[in-house]
């Protein structure tokens, strides 16, 4: 027997996209209500013309014509799904009931008027439209189109259509759908930061990036992450987009995004919109966050690159009205140049999932930058910890198989009055340590995104265990080996390590209860150490 899934909903509430999802899930065919109007009535394809028409033919067959059309075409499918794209009044859906013994499933769209304004402004469609959308709903059928939401089967946002969600929802209960839509599975592994940021965190995400499908970044561009072999600098891009170039790329909801830095990553790279996905949620950065922050920053030593502030407005600016803090909110959906990248970065994980990809999510800066649970003020504006960024990135805890914290044999932090970190030290005392070069030391330690020269200070074994627990890190990636002495360099095992660092990473492993089993001896993603099983 056929299954007939009815949609209504306003225009440009997302009915066909919903209709091709389901399709494409369990097959079938699809009746265009509209195409079912011109055949009927020769009517040419102008929105006006249509609503009138199909209004006429509800007078003349008492709301029967969508059941008759629908049930010859069923005809054709005795055992499949039926379309139906799309309804706007309640007795069409009553008449099909009644004229047929098979499942019928009514789904009802709906979604606020400024969402389906800007939907409507933006598609391309082979009906001739009027401009403004309150045109499109000036006719008394679609303007009563949402009442049909209180007789529907199932009800949905599509401000927040996701297809692999929806379809599930849409098919529930209706026997079409495998017993299970997504796949089990721990498929995730974060990446953090252990100390102050600057930990090599963009060098570890390079070197892994080749065992995983999708790559995901979460912050702003007040983090850089340098990587070698090419040389780049992402800061909003994920690091390993160069070393793993079949990749689809993520950027979560909770990123704040500088459009000239992220725009400048796409162009630069050549990276198209069938591999990148930018959430619609996620909020962008404007002149008056960088103005800001220059004036009321400076004195913990933030990089002033408008994250707080831009932060700040999302948070602020929910309501309205002259108490506002700074301009009007806007989000990567309400930017042109991105649109070809926004998409709800959900569903391309639910996708993920599914298919069973392996997804590794880049995090920010360091454990003892965060909002939280660093020494505030000298902070940074998010929380840093891997739950922050799962929470930013929309993962469940429940599909995390690994952390990895990334640790450096000397935490650093941004020159200046940026905080504290245990007893202070100068790269001299490391060059002379370690027989490296110092100016050659300097040179490497300057801040990705602010250029400026970098402090240092002595390793704190406590400081580590404490972001082990935070974190709940499985595994640990030690960097800047060579800082514990020069011959480390080009070692290829630990036991080519010199006797001081292997008591190092011993004492580590026992404190955070977590192996060591990458560690970076140089600066180049060759300069890896390979510990893991397998």
């Amino acid at each position: 027997m056929p299954t007939y899934i009815v949609i209504s909903g306003a225009i440009a509430s997302g009915k066909t996209t919903l209709g091709d999802a389901i399709l494409a899930r369990v097959g079938g065919e699809r009746m265009s209500t509209r195409q079912s109007i011109v055949s009927r009535t020769g009517v040419a394809s102008r929105r006006e013309e249509l609503q009138r028409a199909g209004d006429e033919l509800d007078r003349e067959t008492s709301f029967g014509w969508v059941a008759e059309d629908a049930l010859e075409r069923a005809g054709s499918i005795p055992s499949g799904v039926l379309v139906v794209d799309a309804v706007r009044r309640v007795e069409q859906v009553d008449r099909l009931r009644a004229a047929t013994s098979d499942p019928v499933r009514h789904i009802h769209l709906v979604a606020n008027d400024v969402e389906l304004a800007r939907r409507h402004a933006a598609r391309v469609h082979d009906v001739e439209e009027p401009a403004l959308y309150d045109d499109v709903r000036a006719s008394a059928t679609e303007a009563a189109v949402d009442d049909l939401a209180a007789r529907a089967d199932v009800l949905m946002d599509a401000s927040r259509l996701d297809r692999a969600g929806a379809v599930t929802a849409a098919l529930a209960g209706l026997g079409l759908l495998p017993s299970r839509v997504v796949a089990d599975g721990r498929l995730v592994d974060v990446v953090v930061g252990g100390q102050y940021g600057s930990e090599g965190k963009g060098n570890v995400c390079s070197f892994l990036a080749p065992e995983y499908q999708v790559l995901m970044r979460v912050g702003g561009p007040n983090a850089g992450h340098r990587v070698r072999n090419p040389d780049f600098d992402f800061v909003h891009l994920p690091s390993g987009t160069l070393h793993n170039p079949g990749a689809r790329l993520l950027i979560g909801a909770g990123a704040t995004l500088s459009l000239p830095v992220l725009l400048g990553e796409i162009a630069e790279l050549s990276i198209g919109a069938d591999r990148l996905s930018v959430d619609p949620q996620a909020i962008v950065i404007e002149d008056w966050d960088l103005s800001w922050e220059v004036g009321a920053l400076e004195v913990i030593g933030s990089t002033k690159k408008g994250v707080g502030a831009a932060t700040a407005r999302k948070i602020l600016g929910r309501g309205g009205g002259a108490e506002r803090f700074g301009p009007p909110v806007r989000l990567a959906r309400d930017v042109e140049e991105l649109q070809d990248f926004v998409r709800p970065v959900f569903a391309e994980l639910e996708r993920a999932y599914a298919a069973g990809e392996r997804i590794m999510l880049e995090g920010t800066q360091g454990t003892d930058l965060s909002l939280h649970h660093g020494m505030w003020p000298h902070v940074t504006s998010r929380e840093t910890t891997a739950s922050g960024c799962l929470a930013d990135a929309g993962i469940p805890p429940t599909r995390v198989r690994d952390v990895v914290m990334v640790v450096r044999t000397y935490p650093i932090r941004v020159g200046g009055t940026s905080g504290g970190m245990g007893v202070e030290i100068g790269f001299d005392v490391v060059a002379s340590r370690s027989g490296l070069d110092e100016e050659g030391i300097r040179g490497t330690e300057v801040g990705t995104v602010s250029k400026k020269p970098r402090r240092v200070a002595e390793f704190d074994l406590g400081q580590v265990r404490r972001a082990a627990a935070l974190n709940g890190a499985t595994r640990i990636a030690l960097t800047f080996a060579d800082y514990l002495g020069a011959e480390n360099r080009g070692a290829t095992s630990l036991e080519g390590l010199n006797p001081a660092t292997r008591e190092f990473v011993a004492r580590m492993e026992e404190v955070t209860g977590a192996p060591v089993d990458l560690v970076a001896t140089g600066p180049g993603r060759a300069d890896v150490i390979d510990r893991r099983e397998g």
